[in-house]
């Protein structure tokens, strides 16, 4: 079985390969308008195997739906979170099944009568997140909405139009809370008035839907866990952007010539490539498989230029590497690392 996860251009395999593709796409393209030429892509080099594609939520048009219903293709997809509304009566009924501690998934029958799955999930830790988005934008909008509603009590907002703006202006800068609320503006005599209110339905809803999303998929035979562990390999691709830009610093670069192109890519990938080894050192030895807090330790390690003058004038440079602290060591000696004492200096670089 080969799992196909797809992220803009890249995808993985179950066993954790990686394999990136070339395509000539436009770069002022959506992501869901790349999925047909990548999908004609794999299958001209590899054929229609038994291949289960799987997509986040931003790839799940109802274009790609179609392009994937055709020839059964199968796939797991991730859907709007405005689909969630045909699920609220699932949310409060019981029967979750638990995959690991903090997260829980349901499987439901799908609200357009297609012969589909709809996977329901809730994650504890999702749900912190976005109960901490919505209170901060609540309380920041709610906050701008008092000084709005003192000033123009105060009588320093003269007009209707300057109210408006006001309010539009706090509206669109906290757009995440602003469906929460109702505004009104209106003329009272030589002032003018500014009420506002919260819309108690919809932040009900929104506090019983955080931490949840849906997956929609063609794959019957299998249990919500099995959907839910093959859709999460996602988070694989993810962090191997993530790696690239904010670990190695290896950001998207303009270039005008294909060489170039592709002497990026190699160097992004052997980077990457590296990362992923240590990684591995990293378990093999004992100490996770994540190597941010191990390099971190071995940053410690500094490179230490003595210089000596004599009598002659002539200086005598020792490029010498500090000693690491009893727990770094610990760390070098489980790694097999035997950093040198001293390293040879060269004038020249």
């Amino acid at each position: 079985m080969l799992f196909l996860c797809l992220k803009g251009s890249l995808f993985l395999q179950k066993s954790h390969v990686v394999k990136t593709y070339s395509l000539e796409l436009e770069g002022n393209k959506h992501d869901c308008q790349t999925v047909e030429s990548i999908v004609r892509k794999v299958e001209q080099l590899y054929g229609q195997a038994d291949r289960i594609w799987i997509m986040d939520r931003g790839m799940g048009s109802a274009e790609t739906l179609s392009l994937l219903s055709r020839e059964n293709r199968r796939y797991i997809l991730g859907t709007p979170k405005s689909l969630l509304r045909k699920f609220e009566t699932e949310l409060l009924r019981g029967a979750w099944k638990r995959v690991h501690p903090g997260l829980e998934v349901k499987l439901c029958r799908s609200p357009f009568g297609t012969e589909e799955v709809f996977i329901l999930c809730r994650s504890t830790a999702r749900q912190a997140k976005e109960k901490a988005t919505h209170d901060r934008f609540l309380g920041r909008l709610e906050a701008g909405f008092r000084r709005l509603e003192r000033s123009c009590a105060a009588g320093r907002v003269r007009t209707v139009k300057k109210a408006e703006r006001r309010c539009g202006r706090l509206l669109e800068r906290y757009q995440r809370a602003s469906r929460f609320f109702t505004t009104t503006v209106e003329k009272q005599k030589r002032r003018v008035k500014f009420t506002w209110s919260r819309r108690k339905h919809q932040l009900t809803w929104a506090r019983q839907s955080e931490g949840c999303y849906v997956l929609r998929s063609n794959v019957k035979e299998w249990s919500p866990q099995e959907l839910w562990n093959a859709y999460i390999q996602l988070t694989d691709a993810e962090k191997a952007f993530r790696i690239q830009k904010d670990d190695l610093r290896l950001r998207p670069i303009w270039h005008q010539k294909d060489s170039r192109v592709q002497a990026h890519i190699l160097v992004c990938f052997l980077a990457y490539v590296l990362w992923k080894c240590f990684g591995q050192m990293c378990r093999q030895a004992g100490l996770g498989d994540e190597p941010r807090k191990m390099i971190e330790e071995i940053k410690k390690l500094q490179l230490i230029d003595v210089v000596l003058p004599t009598r002659k004038g002539v200086e005598i440079r020792l490029r010498c590497v500090t000693a690491p602290d009893p727990e770094l060591a610990i760390v070098l000696q489980k790694l097999k690392l035997n950093p040198p004492k001293r390293l040879k200096f060269n004038p020249n670089l």
